[in-house]
Parts: C-alpha cells; sequence; structure tokens
C-alpha cells in the first residue's frame, strides 16, 4: 500500500488501497474457457472489432507457465493473443482509442472467440463461473518487477462492486465493459448460427510451457559516461 496515487495502464490506483481495478470479462473470457489452448491458436479465427481475423501468434507477454488450480486456471496474466485483421471492415463500435491519465494512451479492441465443444473436458472448461475464478491481488505501490501478492480473490467478488481485504472495504472497478462483452459474443453467435462465419482449426498451438524473462531495472553508475 502507498500513501501516494498511481497513475498505471490499469487506470488511477488511489491512495492507501483506495481501490481495485481489474481488466477481463472473467467467465466470458475466450482465454479463461479454453486455458490449455486446445482451440485457439495460430490461424484460429476470431471475431475481430466488428470484422473477420486471425490469431497470427501468441501475443506480448505470453506466459504459459504461471502458477494455476485444479481446473488449469492461472492466478495471473498468462495467455495472450497477436491478432490480424481488416481494419477497414471493422467496426467503430468494437475499436476505440482509450487516454489513461497521468500514464499515455491505449486502445480499447472487442474480440470474440469462438470455442468448439470437442469433448467433456471442454464442455467443464467453458462451463466454468466467476466464483471458480481467481486472481492475485497485486500491489503495484512496489516498485520492483516482482510485485507482491496482497491475496487471492474471485471474480465474483470483483464483480460485486467491492472487497473486504484486512478488514478495509475496498471497491472494485471493471475496465473491460461486460455489456459490449456479451454483445460481442451474441454477435459472433448469430454470424456463426447464419453460415456467414466458419470456424478455423489452428495450424500450430500455442506452447504449453512459455516462461518470461524480466527486465531488470537498475540505477545509472554515476562514474560511468
Amino acid at each position: 500500500a502507498s500513501d501516494k496515487t498511481i497513475k498505471t495502464y490499469m487506470g488511477t490506483l488511489l491512495a492507501n488501497r483506495g481501490n481495485i481495478n481489474y481488466c477481463t470479462s472473467g467467465a466470458l473470457s475466450p482465454l479463461f474457457n479454453d486455458p490449455s489452448y486446445r482451440t485457439i491458436g495460430i490461424g484460429t479465427k476470431v471475431f475481430f472489432c466488428g470484422a473477420e481475423g486471425y490469431v497470427a501468434w501468441h501475443g506480448t507477454q505470453f506466459n504459459s507457465s504461471n502458477e494455476r488450480d485444479e481446473n488449469g486456471i492461472p492466478y495471473s496474466p498468462s495467455g495472450t493473443m497477436a491478432l490480424i485483421g481488416d481494419l477497414k471492415a471493422m467496426n467503430e463500435e468494437y475499436i476505440a482509442p482509450a487516454v489513461f491519465d497521468g500514464y499515455g494512451i491505449s486502445m480499447f479492441v472487442g474480440v470474440g472467440v469462438p470455442i468448439p465443444i470437442l469433448d467433456v473436458e471442454m464442455m467443464k472448461a467453458v462451463s466454468i463461473e466467476n466464483k471458480d475464478l481467481f486472481t492475485n491481488i497485486i500491489d503495484y505501490s512496489v516498485n520492483e518487477n516482482n510485485k507482491p501478492s496482497l491475496g487471492l480473490v474471485s471474480y465474483e467478488e470483483l464483480r460485486s462492486g467491492s472487497i473486504e481485504l484486512d478488514g478495509k472495504t475496498i471497491k472494485t472497478a471493471p475496465i473491460t465493459s461486460m455489456k459490449k462483452s456479451r454483445k460481442i459474443a451474441s454477435e459472433l453467435k448469430d454470424w456463426i448460427l447464419k453460415g456467414s462465419f466458419t470456424l478455423q482449426e489452428p495450424i500450430k498451438l500455442f506452447p504449453q510451457n512459455n516462461s518470461l524473462n524480466g527486465l531488470e531495472i537498475r540505477e545509472a553508475n554515476k562514474n560511468e559516461k
């Protein structure tokens, strides 16, 4: 915890544990519904901002070696996707600029991934609920690469609007729009039922034990030129 307000890519974090921000659609997230990447890989066709797109590679900071629970769900950020698509075919409803005050600019991007039910295990995976999805509460006030966890919390608790941490009630807020996420899922479903969107089997699956090498930031030596 810190007595200073912090500006981050997850939005503004208020001093003295004043709030918690999170970014995911929870149980609706494709990467939670297929945590082993059995159907998501290079070549997978996706809903990309209102148009068809494809997975080109695993994305920035992809880390499939993170600690996971008994259902294979990672406790911290893990799967990411690098996508390719036709910008001119996209719908501005699903792509928009984002400005994080005091931090910088980014972009809101709407993505939907169809997940075929291959077997009983896949059905079990896509049936996951927010009460069964847990993540670490990370303390961003610690100026280190490996920031400490303050504990685990379920997405059901996060979505309730507040959680209890060390006897204090802390407000929670999503960066992801659940309304837009549900609309993307519904629109993709309609495309599939109408036959205008066909599934594409990936030509190569994502690696299962990919880890990250952190960049150590060191103070410059005053004697160095």
